[in-house]
Formats: structure tokens, C-alpha cells, sequence
């Protein structure tokens, strides 16, 4: 069963660790412009923190993605 983290519960470093894992996966697409792996960890945690993103754990790939609300709709949670 899918699980939701919530990342104000996890220790800073976690967090940090967690979102520089997810933003540099192969995959990752910022659109037509790079940004650092600081700006793309830094736009997650905001979009964390004003709740348009979540951090979802994915059993079926035991890995933790970050959803958009309209995403996180999708899950039966």
C-alpha cells in the first residue's frame, strides 16, 4: 500500500537527502531550461511546503516520488 510522508515530519537532512535523490533520477524533465540540483531541490521543498506537492511512497518500486495534487488524486489513499 502506498504511503504518504509528511515531509515537515522528517529531519532536515532526510528531507534534503530524499529531494536530491528524486530531482536527479533519470527521467526528471525541468521543461526547456537546466536548473542546479540546489534550484530543483529548493522548488520541491516550496512546493512541499505550500502543499501543491506531496511525497508519496511507492511500494511497487519501493521508491519515494514527489506527486502533484492532481497526481496524488489518481491513489486511493
Amino acid at each position: 500500500m502506498d504511503t504518504l510522508i509528511p515531509h515537515d515530519s522528517l529531519e532536515s537532512e532526510t528531507l534534503q537527502s530524499i529531494l536530491e535523490d528524486v530531482v536527479t533520477r533519470d527521467g526528471t524533465d525541468y521543461g526547456s531550461y537546466d536548473l542546479t540540483v540546489e534550484q530543483k531541490v529548493a522548488k520541491a521543498q516550496a512546493l512541499l511546503k505550500s502543499k501543491h506537492a506531496f511525497l508519496l511512497f511507492d511500494t511497487d518500486s519501493e521508491t519515494i516520488k514527489i506527486l502533484s495534487k492532481d497526481q496524488l488524486q489518481q491513489y486511493d489513499l
